[in-house]
């Protein structure tokens, strides 16, 4: 039995590992470490599972991922998106549909500080959720909105997905992070013509609310939006201009949003405990995912997977784009049941070669791609991690009627992924001006 044909069993057995529910890091270790066995030998797999996991958790670099979660959860721990959320309302709660154009604004604004569709996802649903109610909106509208609006938090820098796919292609970080800020924008933007669009055909989905003075914009500007801008200047600003390492920005980040938050009173130390404990959790988490992907990537290097793949479309007669679709379709279809953190460590080993190195695209755009792309599968079912978030937060909605408001902002997503795949000069065009 030759590698390649061990690869392909390999990925099988993976999934079936899935549907039995085994935890994805564990799975990716297990499948890697029974691959690598018997296509090397087994002293050498438990040489190779020792060394990768032992690099994982004392690499420095990835110290990164610590410092930008916590700083996501001190931002939602002490109550900076409930203070965003009230300057958007101010500014666009008079429009139709204005208090879900606000959550997208808001969710913009917290995903520049959060990095986390999750986050994103939970702290907007606790604070927009009870006023789309007050003002009667559509329920469908406004769960959807939300849970749409997380997907910004992951694609407007920094965020752990860009973080990770930087890792796993040895890619800078802060070039990614300037590559994800056009696409945010314009995937912003294009979830607030969606909203517009609906509710001025319906104005029942999204009533408007009254309006705000300019004094009571500017007020709310001074409380919310100011800080959280200073932060993302001062830690994604001081990363492009070369100031800070990724680590040295997450940390100091984190510093801001910590001492904004003690000097403001708005972070008992209860609140700093349990941000600490949401951090350590998330934080091994991910490492534990990075570990086990890294041991599967062993596996798929050995089996020539990649190789023979990158090989296979290299003699297909179809045009690059043809087979750049047909890549971004599988992911579309893995996003539905893979956690989007998992799916990026999964399929970079085999993908990165075969889009890179055959097809030729740029891998700063296509990073913004696939970042683009995982995230549509936290609002698909049946996974849809930030659905079910929002299903926490207001449990007296049924999953169905979430998922029903989901479909117009799914398109809107691939409207975005349309206009990166014509112009990819909206995610490269910042990177290359800089450098």
């Amino acid at each position: 039995m030759n590698g390649f044909l061990i690869g392909l069993i390999g990925i099988g057995g993976f999934f079936a590992l899935l549907i039995l529910r085994m935890p994805i890091a564990f799975a990716m270790a297990i499948i890697g470490f029974i691959g690598f066995s018997i296509l090397t030998s087994v002293p050498a797999a438990f040489n190779m599972v020792a060394k990768e996991i032992y690099n994982t958790f004392s690499s420095y670099s990835l110290s990164v991922i610590g410092m930008f979660v916590w700083m996501g959860f001190l931002a939602y721990r002490s109550g900076i998106g409930t203070r965003l959320y009230i300057f958007a309302y101010k500014l666009a709660g008079h429009l139709p549909g204005g208090l879900a154009i606000a959550t997208q604004v808001a969710c913009a604004v917290f995903g520049a500080i959060c990095g986390s569709n999750t986050a994103t996802a939970a702290t907007m649903a606790a604070i927009a959720l009870p006023e789309m109610e007050k003002y009667n909106y559509d329920k469908s509208l406004a769960t959807a909105s939300i849970a749409a609006g997380g997907v910004l938090g992951v694609m407007i820098p920094p965020s752990v997905i860009f973080i990770l796919y930087g890792m796993s292609t040895e890619q800078s970080i802060g070039t990614l992070f300037m590559a994800g800020i056009f696409p945010g924008i314009l995937l912003m933007l294009l979830y607030i013509g969606t909203i517009y669009i609906l509710t001025l055909r319906n104005p029942n989905l999204g009533p408007a609310g009254p309006k705000s003075t300019w004094q009571e914009r500017i007020n709310a500007l001074k409380g919310g939006v100011g800080e959280a801008l200073a932060i993302f200047v001062l830690s994604v600003g001081g990363l492009f201009a070369g100031w800070f390492t990724p680590t040295e920005a997450g940390a100091v980040g984190a510093g801001g949003v910590l001492a904004v938050s003690l000097l403001e009173k708005r972070l008992s130390y209860e609140m700093l405990w349990k941000s600490l404990v949401d951090t350590t959790r998330t934080a091994a988490m991910i490492m534990l995912m990075i570990a086990g992907a890294t041991i599967f990537g062993r596996f798929m290097a050995v089996s020539r997977v990649p190789f023979e793949l990158a090989n296979w479309v290299g003699s297909l007669l179809l045009p690059p784009f043809v087979i750049m679709g047909l890549v971004l379709f599988i992911y579309l279809i893995l996003g539905c049941f893979i956690d989007a953190l998992a799916l990026i460590l999964l399929t970079i080993p085999i993908f990165y070669p075969v889009v890179i190195g055959t097809l030729g695209y740029d891998p700063i755009w296509f990073g913004v791609i696939v970042v683009l792309v995982v995230a549509m599968g936290v609002i698909t079912p049946p996974v849809g991690m930030n659905v079910y978030i929002i299903k926490g937060v207001a449990p007296e909605v049924p999953l169905e009627v979430i998922f029903k408001g989901i479909w117009p902002f799914l398109f809107a997503l691939i409207v975005c992924l349309i206009l990166l795949m014509i112009f990819p000069q909206i995610a490269t065009f910042l990177p290359t001006m800089m450098h």
